[in-house]
């Protein structure tokens, strides 16, 4: 499996300091051990997953064919659903 970061999300976590550096120890430990992560699938979104990283939620698409996880934006958590 391979990360794929969409340049939405390299802004969004351009503007994160030490949530910034939480959210790449969490992605990184996704791809390594993913049992050990709050990973949900999202409802009414096909291959749409959200990573719970304390009030920040990480909004992923997952591309089973290519093997790649894409980082599409990261969002706190009342924003994030909407």
């Amino acid at each position: 499996m391979r990360l794929e970061i969409t340049e939405p999300a390299e802004k969004d976590l351009a503007d994160l300091d030490k949530t910034g550096r939480r959210i790449k120890v969490a992605l990184d430990r996704l791809l390594t051990y993913p049992q050990a992560v709050d990973l949900k699938k999202l409802q009414g979104s096909p291959e749409r997953w959200r990573l719970r990283v304390g009030d920040w939620r990480v909004i992923l698409r997952l591309d089973r064919g290519q093997g790649v996880l894409y980082v599409l934006r990261i969002r706190h958590r009342r924003e994030a659903y909407r």
